[in-house]
């Protein structure tokens, strides 16, 4: 696992922001968008492997993915790991440090990223003087919350088959929900047997008999470091899941 500083990158106003150009994201007022862009002191790129966050740390910033993908986990003294979610651009990373002063949970770069940075400390600013981003902020958590509960009805109650049909399904309506398709090519999660059986809570000899069973079933496709979705319909059917409606959602 890498461990290195992420680097500083120059600063794009917030004007110019990739994601406001997303449509499943909401624009900001003039007045919003001029407290974000004070709020905002930098961005970041993480590479691959790259510890963002570590459990137990205290950091003070908190960060928007404005590019890439991550992992939130958990370790336990033995060294098994628990992947809890994933985050992808838009979403906010860092509150739970903010609230309980230092991290419970470690974030680990899955791809290059690249990230927004805030300052904490002016957090309570944004409560007291812009509640319409005060309310956005809470509505990244309890969606946080939302997927978590889905999560973990999966890891009780999905058989394995119906575990790895939710997690693509999940991951694939994520990212298709935040990101332009690729040209001339297909969407590629880009995740290993590894990050699947630590998200599913499974052997890799357990992931790798399920993941062939969705493949031999057409419902996925395997590559050397990533799975194509080639079914959704199919995985929706299989997971007994269907992602919300959730219209315009907010990000900082």
């Amino acid at each position: 696992m890498a461990t290195s500083t992420p680097a500083i990158l120059p600063r794009v106003s917030c004007d110019q922001c990739p994601l406001r150009q997303c449509r499943s994201f909401r624009d900001f007022s003039s007045e919003e968008l001029g407290f974000v862009h004070d709020f905002k002191t930098g961005e970041v790129s993480a590479a691959q492997g790259m510890s963002i966050m570590v459990e137990g740390e205290r950091n003070p910033q908190l960060y928007t993915v404005l590019s890439g993908w991550g992992f939130r986990y958990k370790i336990l003294e033995d060294g098994r790991r628990q992947i809890l979610n994933y985050v992808l651009s838009g979403d906010l990373i860092g509150l739970q440090g903010h609230l309980m002063e230092e991290m419970q949970h470690s974030i680990e770069a899955l791809t290059r990223m690249t990230l927004c940075i805030f300052e904490r400390d002016k957090l309570p600013k944004l409560f007291r003087h812009h509640p319409s981003l005060a309310y956005d902020i809470t509505w990244l958590a309890a969606r946080e919350e939302s997927m978590l509960d889905e999560h973990l009805l999966s890891i009780g109650r999905r058989s394995a088959r119906e575990r790895a049909a939710y997690l693509f399904a999940f991951l694939d309506a994520r990212v298709k929900s935040v990101a332009a398709p690729p040209a001339d090519r297909p969407f590629i999660l880009p995740l290993t047997q590894q990050h699947v059986a630590d998200t599913l809570g499974f052997s890799l000899v357990h992931t790798n008999k399920t993941l062939r069973r969705l493949v031999q079933q057409g419902l996925i496709r395997w590559l050397d470091r990533g799975c194509e979705v080639l079914d959704t319909e199919r995985l929706y059917h299989v997971a007994e899941w269907r992602p919300p409606k959730e219209g315009k959602r907010p990000f900082i």
